[in-house]
């Protein structure tokens, strides 16, 4: 079970919570990019890329790695997974609760529907 009070998840819904690294992973999960295509697309410099990916690598959803002048980033999945099952176990609860919402509804719709007997 994924604790509520997780240092490391509370990373990982940072670096999400802005759109532009929401970008970047979405390019990321096709394979390693360079530095320069992963700013393209997001219209922004070069340096404002490299603060994106900065956050990206400390939340440890992107490893860095430099050849020469060129910097090139890759996915990594497993932070990804932890706040899967993190928001996974809410998705269960609600729909427990949903089902049980469902099951009162239709049973309230019965009795509406069966003719009053009054003697």
């Amino acid at each position: 079970m994924v604790l509520d009070r997780s240092p490391r998840l509370d990373l990982v819904f940072h670096a999400l919570a802005h759109p532009a690294r929401r970008a970047i992973i979405r390019q990321l999960s096709g394979g390693e990019r360079n530095l320069s295509e992963l700013a393209a697309p997001l219209k922004m410099t070069f340096p404002a890329a490299t603060k994106h990916v900065r956050v990206l690598e400390h939340a440890k959803l992107v490893r860095r790695r430099v050849a020469g002048r060129q910097h090139f980033c890759r996915l990594q999945a497993a932070p990804l997974r932890e706040a899967t099952l993190w928001t996974e176990s809410f998705r269960q609860h609600w729909e427990a609760r949903f089902e049980a919402l469902d099951s009162l509804l239709d049973e309230m719709k019965s009795e509406e529907q069966a003719p009053s007997r009054r003697t």
